[in-house]
């Protein structure tokens, strides 16, 4: 019997690459985004059903969330919308901390909740939510990027408990640098003069981004995450986060902070 995944951030980058590897995998394909009219690709595509979606926006994931439900039993959830916020906490407005937290958290809090009859009803489901290296390891000026994407690897574990009553379940994919628009369109940078040396150093590596994955690369991995049926719940994705959690393991939380602190402060 054919599967259907409902993707959030499906108009680019990892979300994009997602809904055309499951199509092409012989999946029904919901993909959601803001303004489904603008999109030119995926409405091509045999099996793709465009629906319209902001994850800030309380009522409207009520309503895509069930017409969804309506058009298709759903069986994984990918919570994949979300962006990077890169400044110093002090630097920050409280717009952009509260746009950060409203769309990178409470929007898969509140996409997830919505989900959770429908799968409890058929019991089963799977809900994968895209984090990031940056959900357990932290690096200078993305205080909270890390904030959300550590409280969603928490939650994820949180979860799986009351979840798995009903045979429901939740993984995360972690991916490290993904060569897509991420570091453009969906990066918010603010400076702030007292800390122009260590702003330049940070927004200089960021966009070189050497070793980051491909959008295919890291869709294959959330493909793994959805049918490999293993009671796992994150899924380190691309070689450079393999290598940063591999390093983090072997020393430690506290020596790997010091050594990212003099790689990048010197």
């Amino acid at each position: 019997m054919q599967k259907t995944i409902f993707i959030t951030g499906a108009s680019s980058g990892l979300g994009k690459a997602t809904a055309k590897l499951f199509q092409a995998k012989g999946w029904n394909v919901i993909a959601t985004m803001r303004n489904p009219a603008k999109e030119t690709e995926l409405n091509q595509l045999e099996n793709i059903t465009l629906l319209p979606l902001d994850v800030t926006d309380a009522e409207q994931i009520k309503k895509t969330v069930a017409k969804a439900i309506s058009l298709k039993p759903i069986d994984v959830v990918f919570n994949n919308a979300g962006y990077g916020l890169m400044g110093a906490l002090e630097a920050l407005t409280e717009e952009q901390i509260s746009q950060q937290i409203s769309t990178n958290l409470l929007a898969v809090l509140r996409v997830t909740q919505a989900f959770i009859p429908h799968f409890r009803e058929k019991k089963n489901g799977l809900f994968i939510s895209t984090t990031s290296t940056g959900g357990f390891l932290t690096f200078p000026l993305h205080s909270i990027y890390h904030a959300t994407k550590f409280a969603l690897e928490g939650w994820s574990e949180g979860m799986s408990f009351e979840l798995g009553l009903h045979n429901i379940k939740i993984k995360t994919v972690a991916p490290g640098g993904i060569a897509t628009d991420f570091t453009g369109r969906s990066l918010d940078k603010s400076t702030h003069p007292d800390y122009q040396e260590l702003e330049e150093k940070l927004f200089a590596a960021i966009e070189t981004m050497k070793a980051a994955s491909t959008a295919e690369q890291i869709a294959e991995v959330v493909y793994e995450a959805a049918t490999d049926d293993k009671d796992q719940i994150r899924y380190v994705a691309g070689d450079d986060a393999k290598a940063l959690y591999a390093r983090r393991m072997e020393v430690g939380g506290e020596e790997f902070r010091k050594e990212i602190r003099k790689q990048i402060l010197g």
